[in-house]
């Protein structure tokens, strides 16, 4: 703790005023996240939701994040800005009307299009006092590199390919804009209108959290606020240690792969994992998994390995409790350095959070048979980007168009599978309505829906994925980075695997070409992509399945008679009826019974 922190007596503080400070703490990022999506100018943002918003301590501690942002960002990457910022400038570089940015890629381990913004909130007697900082990081669309978008690569071999980088500087200083970051943003953007409009809205969100946070404590007092504070983390980690004595001590391992790292095609990138539960502490050890790798898959130790051995901790632990630095206190992580979620801070990192969801799962998958209860099957895992860019015919100005995939989630004990919605490390990030696709960009999508037995068999059927057909309008390119192709996702206990994911291209007058990854693959006006996304694996022996839970999967397009009769053992007739006669027949000889 801060002298300054230290200085300040904490009073006790009742239980109902701690749950009223804590409420009234919680509505600050919630207020910001909904007026950056009304303030923002890029899809991304206002749309699909690819930012993050939360109040930190003065050491980086997490106080509450808003409840809409992407997890990847928010298990502890905000803090990790604010602790650099303190490094470089100190306390004392600290003032009012501060306000400073950075994505340095060897600060955070992630692409650099995310960036950070945040400024000092000061309070106690005299308002001299640094008491916290809101924070509000936001993908911008373009941040310069080889490609347009900066992240959309399949190739890169550094980061220097990848963009500019701004190492913890100031926008503001006491309340002034610093022009010459002004400056130095506008020429490294492709799209400086964009960027300037969100990083505008990054800004408002940062002032108008910091003066909410200032009358918070000019209500209740400084002291009793960050007493409050102390108290909510005491209850979060109270929470998380009691869940962790629930899961039986032992070592755990669970062992993945992805497909590969865009540059060496020919070799997977392996994730062996070991879970050590004692007492109320876990450990999560990525000490046997594959070294950093020359394509970008990579990410650093605090953007990639801890932030996923974070995420997958609180889906274990306490996944309806909200999120600050309490929640983390009983994990602990091995991670060396020089593997490909912990690389060093020049490596390509573009995709960084391509192997993330993977990551998480295979974690979860350790403790499976310990804590059955616990747990879903393997997820479609697959961040799925598809980005087409060119210029609008229209306008002739260069447009870029990101979306990623929608797929099946696992089966779990006693539920089917959800989705299709994205990854575990995405949260509540939504898809880009279709209206707002063809509307902005020059395409069009033909159809949109259920992937019929994409989802793995089981007692509970995992979710299933989508098929999704686009027309291109105007010539343009293509990049997709899709994963898990090879490592599908997983059943539990029985049940079956889901379907991977996969891409296919159908230029005009040629025959549909199956991809991947691919970079800047050209199309023209007619050219079709079609988008399959991947299914969730099924939890328990798909012949314990109801069957009229089967035949309602079949009557509305989830799985296909042929799997109903070869997977589940029920046979529909004509009417989609069951044959009960057949049925007992069909599961009597799959199980060996006479």
């Amino acid at each position: 703790m801060s002298a300054q922190l230290q200085s300040l007596q904490r009073p006790a503080v009742d239980p109902i005023s701690v749950e009223i400070i804590r409420h009234g703490l919680q509505s600050i990022p919630d207020q910001i996240e909904v007026d950056i999506t009304r303030t923002a100018y890029s899809v991304l943002i206002y749309e699909y939701k690819d930012y993050a918003v939360g109040l930190v301590d003065a050491q980086g501690r997490l106080i509450c994040q808003a409840k809409g942002g992407i997890p990847i960002f928010l298990a502890n990457v905000l803090g990790l800005a604010v602790r650099d910022g303190l490094a470089i400038y100190g306390v004392e570089g600290m003032a009012p009307g501060d306000v400073i940015i950075s994505n340095h890629a060897g600060t955070f381990g992630q692409h650099l299009n995310n960036v950070i913004m945040y400024t000092p909130i000061f309070g106690g007697e005299g308002g001299r006092q640094l008491i916290a900082f809101m924070c509000v990081l936001a993908h911008w669309t373009d941040v310069g590199g080889r490609y347009v978008g900066s992240s959309a690569s399949n190739d890169t071999t550094d980061i220097f390919q990848e963009g500019i980088q701004f190492r913890t500087v100031k926008l503001r200083r006491a309340g002034e804009p610093v022009a010459e970051i002004y400056r130095m943003i506008e020429y490294n953007t492709r799209f400086p209108y964009m960027t300037l409009g969100d990083c505008d809205a990054q800004l408002s969100g940062c002032l108008k959290g910091r003066a909410l946070f200032e009358e918070m404590l000019g209500k209740y007092g400084t002291k009793t606020v960050l007493a409050a504070i102390e108290n909510i983390w005491q209850q979060s980690e109270a929470a998380a240690r009691a869940a962790v004595r629930a899961i039986p001590d032992g070592v755990y391992e669970a062992t993945s792969f992805l497909d590969n790292d865009g540059v060496t095609v020919d070799q997977p990138i392996k994730i062996d994992i070991v879970v050590r539960v004692e007492g109320e502490e876990m450990t999560i050890d990525f000490s046997n998994i594959a070294a950093e790798v020359r394509g970008p898959f990579n990410s650093g130790a605090q953007g990639g390995g801890i932030t996923a051995a974070r995420l997958a901790f609180k889906y274990l632990t306490t996944p309806g409790e909200p999120t600050n630095e309490g929640s983390f206190k009983p994990l602990r992580v091995l991670l060396p350095e020089g593997k490909f979620l912990s690389a060093g801070p020049t490596a390509a990192l573009a995709r960084y959070s391509a192997p993330l969801p993977t990551v998480i799962d295979t974690i979860i998958r350790a403790i499976a048979d310990s804590s059955p209860e616990r747990v879903a099957a393997g997820h479609h895992a697959n961040m799925g980007s598809h980005r087409f860019q060119g210029r609008h015919p229209r306008t002739g100005a260069l447009f870029s168009h990101l979306d990623t995939a929608h797929g099946g989630w696992g089966a779990s004990l006693g539920r089917d599978g959800a989705g299709p919605y994205k990854t575990l490390a995405h949260g509540d990030t939504l898809d880009v309505p279709i209206e707002v696709q063809e509307a902005l960009y020059p395409m069009r999508v033909d159809a949109c829906g259920f992937r019929a037995d994409s989802g793995g068999h089981g007692k509970f059927r995992g979710g299933l994925g989508l098929d999704k057909s686009y027309t291109v309008g105007a010539p343009c390119a293509l990049t997709v980075t899709f994963e898990r192709h090879g490592c599908p996702p997983w059943g539990l206990f029985g049940g079956g695997d889901g379907e991977p994911g996969y891409v296919e291209i159908e230029w005009v007058g040629a025959e549909r070409r199956t991809v991947l990854k691919v970079s800047d693959t050209p199309l023209d006006r007619g050219d079709r992509v079609f988008i399959h996304t991947g299914g969730g694996g099924g939890y328990g022996s798909p012949l314990q399945r109801s069957p009229a839970r089967v035949a309602a999967d079949v009557e509305a397009g989830f799985v296909s008679r042929d799997a109903a009769r070869d997977a589940y053992g029920v046979e529909l007739d004509d009417n989609g009826r069951i044959d009960e006669a057949a049925t007992a027949r069909l599961r009597a000889a799959r199980e060996g019974r006479t």
